[in-house]
């Protein structure tokens, strides 16, 4: 199923971005998992069309995993090209407001948001409300339905104030934005 009129596809994003940021995506044994790989090359075009100067990439690693979402990422732009000083490489977080907040310190200026069209409101959202300058866009795919219901859910319970307890049970209020961000619900 494709995405909802008017939403999901790429913006006709315009240079003048002093970032490209790539959210994290899953990585099996040091290699891009497909939706990655999507959204690694989605970021490479953009780059090389000259959108932004440099490219952060983010993402932690599951407990057994040896290698960082971030750092795979960082190696597959590295390969296609990208110079080391172009890049930046978060490896600690683990959920979307965790990628934005522990970015948030090493950007400056106006940010590209790179994720899937589902993903891609969401990831907006909380992005403004760490205080970033941020604009999206949205890898299109075949995306199931059920990622965008997610998707939906998840971006009503953050309009409404509301988080998800870790684990998915019950809701409780978002953390302060400009403060300790204490732990954020898995999927944030």
């Amino acid at each position: 199923m494709g995405p909802p009129l008017g939403r999901g596809y790429p913006t006709p994003a315009q240079p003048g971005y002093d970032w490209i940021v790539v959210l994290g995506a899953a990585q099996y044994g040091g290699r891009p998992s497909p939706a990655l790989e999507r959204r690694l090359e989605a970021a490479l075009r953009l780059y090389q069309k000259g959108l932004a100067p440099r490219v952060a990439v983010a993402g932690g690693r599951l407990p057994g995993d040896r290698y960082s979402e971030g750092e795979v990422g960082c190696r597959y732009l590295r390969a296609k090209g990208v110079p080391q000083e172009a890049l930046l490489c978060e490896t600690q977080s683990q959920t979307t407001y965790e990628n934005l907040l522990f970015l948030k310190p090493h950007l400056s200026g106006r940010v590209l948001l790179v994720t899937d069209a589902p993903h891609l409101a969401r990831a907006l959202f909380l992005a403004r409300l760490l205080g970033l300058r941020a604009e999206g866009h949205g890898v299109p795919g075949a995306y199931p339905l059920a990622y965008w219901l997610r998707e939906a859910l998840y971006r009503l319970w953050l309009y409404l104030g509301l988080r998800p307890f870790p684990g998915g049970h019950g809701l409780k209020p978002p953390p302060n934005a400009s403060g300790n961000p204490g732990t954020p619900a898995e999927g944030l």
